[in-house]
């Protein structure tokens, strides 16, 4: 198709940024919905970027020896949760700081993908299955547009889930007493290292599915550079979704769909600024950080506990 700025090229464009923002932003939302649990404890986990790289690495390992996709699927996700226990116990001894572990366990968890995957860098592993929700049109953008991750439903769920246990549920209450006052929540007997490693732990878990889309189904295979960033940039997007698991469903969509402008015009002809519409995620990361960063917003809906130095 030419370049034209017609109707035609332009609708092109939506759709491909539609499909796009659901590819591109699964990993995003899985990676931001585990980030958002580890907040809501009052802990910030930066190891979560070496947990969706480990995860990744593991869940195509899993996939590729096994022959099944669901299997690595469910040792991405353990080993996403076994790389953040990791922070969430090394975090909880006395003088250690939660970043600063963090950023150890995210080397960590880089350089052992790294090492056992390189073996992995070649061959092909079942993917997981797409869901066709385009089948009822005969465009083949549409269809392209709408053929789906079958984990993304599953993340859609998990928010909703999600967002409803916190308000709703015991240990919904508990995970925030925790965040909001750790002296408040011991007062009543709570174990606040315990609910912060078991709340890590799951971050970790959720973090690993996300992983595991990016090995297994966009762009589906494994290479050491497949994370570009996003365990990081997730941790701008809990803040921007100000910690509400509904909103980081938004957030991930809207940074999938900025990832997905570049191919998106590329795939019209456009091909001009591709590496600058490629750039446009991190982009928003910055921003993002630095609207946050002001007085006005940085407080509001933010665990308490974020706040005290440890």
């Amino acid at each position: 198709m030419s370049a034209g700025p017609g109707d035609g090229a332009f609708f092109d464009v939506l759709l491909a940024v539609l499909g796009g923002a659901i590819r591109v932003g699964t990993p995003f939302l899985f990676v931001s919905l585990g980030e958002c649990i580890t907040e809501k404890a009052g802990r910030i986990n930066l190891g979560l970027e070496g947990a969706l790289v480990f995860s990744a690495m593991a869940g195509f390992a899993g996939a590729y020896l096994t022959g099944h996709w669901a299997l690595g699927v469910l040792l991405a996700g353990c080993s996403g949760a076994l790389v953040a226990a990791l922070h969430g116990l090394v975090s909880s001894l006395r003088g250690v700081n939660d970043i600063a572990a963090g950023i150890a366990i995210m080397l960590l968890g880089v350089g052992l993908a790294f090492y056992l995957g390189k073996p992995l860098i070649q061959p092909q592993a079942p993917q997981i299955p797409a869901l066709a929700l385009g089948a009822w049109s005969a465009s083949p953008q549409i269809n392209a547009a709408l053929n789906i991750n079958a984990l993304f439903p599953l993340g859609v769920l998990l928010a909703l889930l999600l967002a409803w246990g916190l308000k709703n549920t015991a240990w919904g209450l508990r995970l925030r007493m925790v965040g909001d006052s750790a002296d408040a929540a011991r007062a009543l007997g709570t174990s606040v290292t315990g609910v912060r490693v078991a709340a890590t732990t799951l971050g970790g878990f959720i973090a690993g599915l996300g992983g595991a889309s990016l090995s297994l189904h966009y762009p589906g295979s494994w290479n050491e550079g497949l994370s570009s960033g996003q365990g990081l940039i997730a941790v701008a997007l809990v803040i921007f979704a100000r910690w509400q698991p509904v909103r980081c469903l938004g957030a991930a969509l809207l940074f999938g769909g900025a990832g997905a402008l570049g191919p998106a015009l590329q795939s019209v002809g456009i091909g001009g600024y591709y590496h600058l519409a490629n750039a446009v995620p991190y982009a928003l990361t910055l921003l993002i950080l630095v609207w946050t960063c002001s007085p006005r917003h940085s407080i509001r809906g933010a665990p308490m506990e974020l706040g005290v130095t440890r």
